[in-house]
């Protein structure tokens, strides 16, 4: 445990910063999941639930949960697999 004040704040935001990045990860994980999911079954609203999933991406990306890049990676993946699955 630190001994210095400022330290010792340090490492409450931290903890706090790390809970909320917890949560708005598990909450993006989910929407893809829920996506990938719908892309499989091919449900009528699929496209709307992979929106909503990119979204959730887009905005895990904006709050600095995941770099940018693997917020292009993983929503040009969910477009490619619903592309795959609506062309055939």
């Amino acid at each position: 445990m630190a001994n210095i004040k400022s330290q010792e704040k340090r490492i409450r935001t931290n903890e706090l910063a790390r809970q909320r990045n917890m949560a708005v990860r598990s909450k993006m994980k989910t929407f893809v999941k829920t996506a990938e999911q719908a892309i499989v079954s091919g449900g009528d609203d699929t496209a709307a639930v992979v929106t909503k999933a990119i979204s959730e991406i887009d905005r895990a990306a904006a709050k600095g949960v995941i770099h940018k890049n693997s917020a292009a990676r993983k929503k040009a993946s969910l477009q490619l697999q619903l592309s795959k699955k609506s062309a055939s």
